[in-house]
């Protein structure tokens, strides 16, 4: 399984997450995106809508609409109750249910970087997770560890 480790420098996450979500149904894959953070899971949801005027990107929050039809499915907690495979973690909290994923985005900024650090020692050693952080560059991301 892979935890990509995304440092948030230059972008904010409302121009970062609709890329990944984007690549993640554009290749056939489900997506749940996790916030403990009922207002971040509400700009979220809005953020969806109008991120991509040229096209639509299928989603809902939990517990509004028909979750398992949903290609991207915003919640509180760890429940891929659309099937995902991939996940986002949108607050900077890890969590280790994202280890039953094959695929974790970790978005944090600077105010979070202490407990993203302390992720990343604690996936160093568990076995079948390959970890990858990736930092803002002034060409773009850049792949440091």
């Amino acid at each position: 399984m892979k935890v990509d480790f995304y440092h948030l420098t230059r972008s904010p996450l409302d121009r970062v997450l609709p890329r990944i979500a984007g690549k993640v149904h554009a290749d056939g894959g489900r997506l749940l995106v996790v916030s403990a953070d009922a207002g971040q899971r509400q700009s979220i949801d809005r953020l969806l809508w109008t991120s991509a005027p040229d096209s639509f990107l299928p989603h809902a929050q939990a517990g509004e609409g028909e979750a398992a039809l949903q290609a991207v499915l915003i919640a509180g907690t760890i429940d891929p109750a659309n099937g995902a495979r991939s996940v986002a973690i949108v607050d900077g909290e890890w969590r280790d249910g994202a280890l039953t994923f094959d695929r974790a985005f970790h978005f944090f900024a600077d105010d979070a970087i202490d407990r993203a650090r302390i992720a990343w020692k604690e996936l160093a050693g568990r076995d079948g997770v390959e970890r990858r952080y990736w930092r803002q560059g002034e060409g773009g991301w850049e792949q440091a560890a």
